[in-house]
C-alpha cells in the first residue's frame, strides 16, 4: 500500500512540475530583432572571427527530387528499378548545405565528370527569413 502512495506522491510531483513549466512558458515574451542590412559593413572584429569559421567544413548534397514509399517497396528495389520523383524532367536541382537550400542548378558534365551550374543563389536574409 505504500509503494502505492509513493508512486502518487511522484505523479503528483510530476504533475506540479509540468504545470509550473507551462506557467513559466506563458510567461515568455517575444523579443523585438534588428532587421539584417544586407550590405552592412564587416568590421575588423567580425572579419577575425569570420575567418575562424572558414575551414570548418561543412557537407553540400544535390538534390534531384525526394519520393515517399513503403517500406516494403523499398526492399523490393532491386537494379534497374524505377523511382519517381516528385520533380519534373529539366527542374533545377536543390544545393544544400548541411540540409540548408543555398541554390538552385543544374547538371553539367565537365571532363568526363558530373557538376552542377549554380543557376540560382539563395541569398541570406531569404535563408535566414525560411528559418522564422
Amino acid at each position: 500500500m505504500s509503494d502505492d502512495n509513493e508512486d502518487l506522491g511522484m505523479w503528483d510531483e510530476a504533475m506540479d512540475e509540468q504545470a509550473a513549466a507551462e506557467a513559466e512558458a506563458d510567461q515568455a515574451q517575444p523579443v523585438e530583432l534588428d532587421e539584417l542590412e544586407e550590405d552592412s559593413p564587416i568590421t575588423g572584429e567580425e572579419k577575425r572571427k569570420l575567418d575562424a569559421i572558414l575551414d570548418i567544413p561543412v557537407t553540400i548534397s544535390m538534390e534531384v527530387g525526394r519520393s515517399n514509399i513503403s517500406i516494403r517497396n523499398l526492399l523490393q528495389l532491386n537494379q534497374g528499378s524505377v523511382v519517381e520523383l516528385d520533380r519534373v524532367a529539366g527542374e533545377a536541382l536543390d544545393v544544400m548545405v548541411n540540409g540548408t537550400l543555398i541554390a538552385h542548378g543544374e547538371v553539367v558534365v565537365v571532363n568526363d565528370k558530373f557538376g552542377i551550374r549554380l543557376t540560382d543563389v539563395i541569398s541570406q536574409i531569404e535563408r535566414i527569413k525560411k528559418l522564422k
